[in-house]
Order: structure tokens, then C-alpha cells, then sequence
């Protein structure tokens, strides 16, 4: 008895419609260096762009979206994930001041359906837009008896590129610096095991409109992430920055502590920001401990930037023009590399 790859659970012709699908948007995303591959099987990036650089350093970073597939998976709504995957990826390569220059995705599916692959592509295509990031390239896997029909993964990974004398990072710092804080747009992509460990365990459901929200908890937690990449090179650019700390799984202490020499702390202060409702939500319906939310979510900053103290208005100002809510969260004084929240 005779079988095939489509027996097996593998539709390449699915496969096909939805790259056809996805074009249109993927197109969008192009930058003027990128050179068309006629056999479609690399992307290609012309490097004598970085030529006007002195000594270019090249920044890669990689990550996925985590558990919060599964959310979009049960709400169907597939074209917000690409923006959380873009943001975990650019947003990284910002931090030490690195343009993003090229993207590659890839989804693993159960099965491939062309309309959801193509909104899960489309949707990281249109972030990768945003970033000023061209997507060159990718992969569609369909893992039948691995994955359940409607499961699905993405992750992805960039490169960027740095001026090798611009290149930000904790050896900027100074005491008397000022901390922003940017806010994040929601939980963005961590933490989403606790929030799904939440829902399992009370009475929250994703229909429903807690008292605390003014739409239903599952279109709050689908929220995109926030992408930082040309604010924080716009902020770059002015000269204002000395280093950024992009605030994802660990937390606001965890990650900002990243981005401090051994010689210096950070003073937060807690009363500086509101936290936004949805954390509330989780905490009480959850009864998560404060340590417990401090480590596991952003609580509303997304991204922070350290300045130097006679530039931090004028960087609240760029934010502002960019529709960055944006304030002073902390200072930078002698210390010992730690982060305190006060």
C-alpha cells in the first residue's frame, strides 16, 4: 500500500498558499538594501550600506513569544503575536544602540492553515515595519502529531548594526544620571505562564470584563508589545543616552541591574508611575505575593532609559513627540551595581 507526505499530515500545497498570502505584507517591510534571491531560499542584505560606518559592529539577538501563542490560539486572533515577537527582538538589539537592519521568523504548526499562517506572518511583517526592520526571510513547519492542528510556535530572530564608539552600555554610567522609565502597552510577552496558571485556577475567564478594565481580560492580555527600537535610536542619536534596559522576564530590578556598572545603584521610586489595571487583576485574582509580580512582570515599563542629567528633560520631550509616555523614574547614585525599589 502506497502513501504520501499529505497522508502523513504535511500539506505542501498549504504551504504554498499561504506564502502568497503573506507577500503583500512581508513586501512592506523591505529597506532599500535588501537584494532578491531569485531561488527564495536565503535572504539577502546588501552589506556595503555599512560602509559610512567607522568600525560597524554587528548585533544579533533571537527569542519567541513564550506561552502567549496559546492565548491567540484560543481567542483566534493571530495578527497581534508578530508584534510581540518583533518587540522581544529589536527591542533587545536597542538597548546597546544597534539599528535593526534584517529579520527572519519561523512558525511551527499542528497544520497548516494558509489564512493563519498568513496573519501571523502579515502581522510580524507590519512590526518589522514599524521597527524600520526588513523581514528577508523565513520558515513555515508543519509538525503533524508533535503539534495539535490549531497549536502553533513562532520565533525569530535580527540583525542590527552599532558604531563601535556609539556602543551603549553600563561603562557609560555615572552617579547622578537620571532613570526614565517608557511605558510598556501591557504585559507584552513574559509572564505568560503565570497568567495562564491564573486563569486555570480561578474564576477569571478570557470573556470576561473584570471590574478594573474597560474591555474583556482576553483582549487586554492580547495587547501588543510596545516596540521601542526607533524611539530608543532617536534618543541615541541625541546624545542624551548612556544605556537602556529593555524590561522583560525578571523583571524591573532584574534587568535594569543588567545595564549598571559595579560601582553604581539605581534608586527607583515606586510612586513615580501608576501601574496599570491588568496587573492588579492578576495580582488579586491570582493572590501573587508584590515580590512575585516584581519578578515576573513589567508592571508598566517596558523599556528604561539611563540619561545624563542635563539632557533628561530634552529626552522626555523627544519621547513625548513620539508618543512615548514617558517620566523620571530614578536616579543613579555610588553603589554596588543593585537596583532599589523604593
Amino acid at each position: 500500500m502506497s502513501t504520501s507526505y499529505e497522508a502523513a499530515g504535511v500539506d505542501i500545497a498549504a504551504g504554498e498558499r499561504a506564502v502568497e498570502l503573506m507577500k503583500a505584507r512581508v513586501a512592506r517591510s523591505r529597506r532599500p538594501e535588501v537584494v532578491d534571491d531569485a531561488s527564495g531560499f536565503a535572504g539577502l542584505f546588501d552589506a556595503s550600506a555599512l560602509a559610512r560606518y567607522r568600525r560597524p559592529l554587528l548585533a544579533t539577538s533571537t527569542d519567541g513569544v513564550g506561552t502567549k501563542v496559546d492565548l491567540a490560539r484560543r481567542l483566534g486572533v493571530y495578527d497581534t503575536v508578530g508584534h510581540d515577537l518583533v518587540g522581544m527582538v529589536v527591542d533587545d538589539l536597542a538597548v546597546c544602540g544597534a539599528e535593526p537592519l534584517f529579520m527572519t521568523d519561523y512558525v511551527a504548526c499542528g497544520k497548516v492553515v494558509p489564512e493563519r499562517i498568513a496573519d501571523i506572518v502579515g502581522g510580524i511583517a507590519d512590526a518589522c515595519a514599524l521597527a524600520g526592520c526588513a523581514l528577508v526571510g523565513g520558515e513555515t513547519a508543519e509538525h503533524p502529531g508533535l503539534l495539535g492542528p490549531d497549536e502553533f510556535d513562532i520565533a525569530g530572530a535580527a540583525t542590527g548594526v552599532v558604531e563601535a564608539d556609539e556602543l551603549l552600555g553600563p561603562d557609560r554610567v555615572r552617579p547622578g544620571d537620571v532613570v526614565l522609565g517608557l511605558a510598556s502597552s501591557g504585559i507584552h510577552a513574559n509572564g505568560y505562564s503565570l497568567v495562564r496558571h491564573i486563569l486555570a485556577t480561578t474564576g477569571l475567564t478570557l470573556d470576561a470584563t473584570p471590574a478594573e478594565l474597560d474591555r474583556p481580560l482576553g483582549e487586554e492580555l492580547l495587547t501588543p508589545t510596545r516596540i521601542y527600537a526607533q524611539d530608543c535610536l532617536a534618543l541615541a542619536r541625541s546624545g542624551a543616552v548612556r544605556a537602556f534596559a529593555h524590561i522583560t522576564g525578571g523583571g524591573l530590578a532584574g534587568n535594569l541591574a543588567r545595564s549598571l556598572p559595579g560601582t553604581a545603584d539605581a534608586v527607583l521610586s515606586r510612586s513615580s508611575w501608576t501601574v496599570p489595571p491588568i496587573f492588579e487583576v492578576l495580582r488579586a485574582h491570582g493572590r501573587v505575593p508584590d515580590a512575585e509580580m516584581d519578578k515576573t512582570f513589567n508592571l508598566g515599563v517596558g523599556m528604561v532609559a539611563i540619561v545624563a542629567p542635563d539632557r533628561a528633560d530634552a529626552a522626555l520631550e523627544l519621547l513625548a513627540g513620539r508618543d512615548v509616555p514617558a517620566w523620571v523614574l530614578g536616579e543613579i547614585v555610588p553603589g554596588t551595581g543593585t537596583v532599589h525599589l523604593s
